[in-house]
């Protein structure tokens, strides 16, 4: 069964920069927003992980990786942007960092799609249905490796400013709100 998608003319779409903190660069250095498609998977038919899986990678930009909840510990990637797409429940989730003022809190819920660009912290905070789980993808060609705003990181933060944008979107394909930024 092919996943059927909002159109792109009724997507909500929230796109949050959120300035560094510490020692983590959130969207300082690629400039580009965390990206928030509401319900860019409606819930009919039913929004199933090997259903979202096989869209993402119909569309050809990124890999699904794996399954699983966000963990709790705020941290970042340096070598990969991240998509996921939320295949379960809800969650209130914290990016930029707890610390930061700047931080962004949202909940988000089955069928909602987040771009992470490399350097933005990310970590959940509250589960709020149980059972809250995400399909963790990455563009083809990259890994992701784990970074929490440490000393001693600063040469992998450094690597963030070389990483290429997507070049198409990874749920829409030739049109999108990653192309818009």
């Amino acid at each position: 069964m092919a996943a059927k998608l909002t159109p792109l003319k009724d997507l909500t779409i929230l796109r949050h920069q959120i300035p560094a903190h510490g020692l983590t660069p959130n969207t300082s250095l690629s400039h580009k927003p965390l990206l928030i498609y509401r319900t860019a998977f409606p819930s009919s038919p039913a929004i199933t992980p090997s259903l979202i899986e096989s869209h993402l990678s119909s569309v050809g930009v990124v890999t699904p990786q794996w399954r699983y909840t966000m963990y709790s510990t705020s941290h970042f990637h340096s070598t990969s942007h991240e998509v996921l797409g939320i295949s379960g429940g809800r969650a209130r989730l914290c990016f930029g960092h707890e610390e930061n003022g700047g931080r962004v809190v949202e909940v988000v819920g089955k069928g909602d799609v987040v771009v992470v660009p490399a350097g933005v912290a990310h970590r959940l905070l509250e589960d709020l249905e149980g059972g809250f789980e995400m399909v963790g993808c990455y563009p083809k060609g990259y890994n992701w490796d784990m970074c929490y705003g440490k000393p001693g990181e600063e040469s992998k933060v450094e690597g963030i400013k070389n990483l290429p944008w997507f070049e198409r979107d990874p749920v829409y394909g030739d049109e999108g709100p990653v192309l818009e930024v």
